[in-house]
Formats: C-alpha cells, structure tokens, sequence
C-alpha cells in the first residue's frame, strides 16, 4: 500500500533529493516518488507512516495531513 505524504515546503528539486535520500537510508528497498509541484511524497515500503513522518521531521521538514 502507497503512503502519500504532504510536505508544504517540498518546493524544489534539492528538498526533493534529500527527503528521498533521508527515506532511502532507513528503508533502502523503498520506492519513493516525488512531486515537487504539488509538494507530495509517495512511498512504497514495509516501515509505518509514523517512522517516514518521523524520518522527514528529523530531517527538518514539516509533515501536514
């Protein structure tokens, strides 16, 4: 099942680059899809939504419903 998050300050492609590298070195076999347009991150994986908003507020961005 895909979690859709929304990270209101995902506005360029650098954010971007490091939220996906943040995801990727907790859960390697992840799939990550991010769309910087509408400031949104897909994720496939076995880890909780609790440890990826966790994962990407430690990494210092905002996590919103």
């Amino acid at each position: 099942m895909a979690l859709k998050l929304h990270i209101p300050t995902l506005d360029n492609p650098q954010i971007a680059k490091e939220i996906k590298e943040t995801i990727l070195t907790s859960e390697p076999g992840a799939k990550v899809d991010i769309d910087v347009e509408n400031k949104t991150v897909t994720i496939e994986a076995k880890a909780s939504e609790e440890t990826f908003k966790q994962l990407i507020t430690a990494a210092g961005y905002e996590v919103t419903e």
